[in-house]
């Protein structure tokens, strides 16, 4: 049978760690959800054209382009898909929006304010013209995380006290772990911070509908030499050179902040917490009740209803028809996992480009998340003062 939907092509740039789960997204999307358009993966983008033909070839892209801005000038692209490091997050989504293409961009959205604050007033104005853009914070998109949201907004917790968020790794612990460009200030913007804490402080501020009006911060730099590793790519397991480079990102990041409505928030980044893989976790409290999730349990959400006093925490697991997302895939109690976010949020994404909707995370949400890290790094610069937003 022939599918009969519009077709919109996409162009994604990036093929790493980040290109592979998108490209699972868009090969799975249009299989699983009953979506009014269809996408086609039409051209992958990379600096190394053997390289970027191969990740083409396994990711399932038709063709290859070894400069980006040929991708956005094809006629075949009508999505552009950012997957690389933040440094050119601002020149690549600027130049697709200006074309009108529709931009899904990675987090965080840029590695400065002023980038962020560019592309959004890019975004704001592409808009205007029926060009859509989103940025790509795929926690919101866990099933557990949206039916969080979905219990606060029905009141369940009632008024909002507390916050408390961490997002846990271990994954350079080792000080022989190599100089990668997540650990470089001018590709990355920031460490643990911008690489993990962007994903906390964004939902937080998604689970409970509210933004923080003010942190107070410290950071620090646990390990700072590390090996050079050989090659462009800076990949765990490549071959070192003998020498060291200067780690110029924080390791570590932990703030407290205050809600807008008065709630307290309570967060911590870190790639230094031995044993913990991708230890995601959010709690909030409230004057009804509270509730509870961890990542690494990502298919359960925790509540407490304080009119059951003697019941005390109870588990739900997220898999019921009636749950956000779940009721796609499979039957209750069969798990979903990590990748499963990025479909979620590719079908979110086409959806609205379809209905000519703006998507939520918008750029506009994007930039506050942005205003948020550079005030962390500014109160963690001054010795933790206080700094509004």
């Amino acid at each position: 049978m022939t599918d009969s939907r519009p077709t919109l092509g996409v162009g994604m740039v990036g093929y790493a760690f980040m290109g592979r789960v998108h490209s699972q997204a868009w090969r799975s999307v249009a299989s699983v959800f009953d979506l009014p358009v269809r996408p086609v993966m039409a051209v992958l983008s990379g600096r190394s054209p053997s390289r970027t033909a191969d990740a083409a070839a396994k990711l399932g892209w038709a063709a290859v382009e070894t400069d980006w801005k040929r991708l956005i000038e094809r006629d075949d692209v009508q999505i552009v898909d950012i997957c690389t490091p933040g440094d050119s997050h601002a020149d690549i989504a600027i130049a697709a929006l200006a074309a009108g293409k529709h931009v899904i961009c990675e987090k965080p959205l840029a590695n400065t304010v002023a980038e962020a604050e560019a592309m959004a007033a890019a975004a704001k104005e592409a808009a205007a013209r029926g060009v859509r853009s989103m940025v790509a914070f795929n926690y919101r998109r866990v099933p557990a995380v949206a039916l969080a949201r979905r219990l606060v907004e029905e009141g369940r917790l009632g008024e909002i006290r507390h916050v408390r968020a961490q997002y846990l790794q271990d994954w350079i612990v080792d000080p022989e772990f190599p100089l990668v460009w997540r650990l470089q200030k001018d590709k990355a913007g920031s460490g643990a911070l911008g690489d993990i804490g962007a994903h906390i402080i964004d939902t937080a501020q998604f689970i409970i509908g509210r933004p923080l009006t003010g942190v107070s911060a410290l950071t620090e730099t646990f390990v700072k030499e590390r090996p050079l590793a050989e090659g462009s790519s800076g990949l765990a397991g490549e071959g070192g050179t003998g020498e060291t480079g200067e780690v110029t990102v924080d390791d570590a990041a932990l703030f407290i902040g205050r809600f807008e409505g008065g709630a307290l928030g309570s967060f911590e980044a870190t790639r230094f917490a031995a044993g913990r893989k991708n230890a995601l976790r959010i709690e909030v409290n409230g004057s009804a009740g509270s509730l509870s999730f961890d990542f690494e349990a990502m298919n359960e959400l925790w509540f407490y209803d304080a009119a059951e006093r003697d019941a005390g925490f109870r588990r739900i697991l997220v898999t019921e028809p009636d749950h956000p997302y779940a009721g796609a895939w499979w039957p209750p109690g069969h798990g979903l996992g990590y990748e499963h976010t990025f479909v979620h949020e590719t079908k979110d994404f086409l959806e609205a480009v379809a209905a000519g909707t703006d998507p939520e995370p918008s750029f506009e949400d994007g930039l506050r998340v942005q205003r948020v890290l550079d005030a962390v790094e500014r109160s963690a610069a001054a010795g933790s003062g206080w700094i509004s937003l």
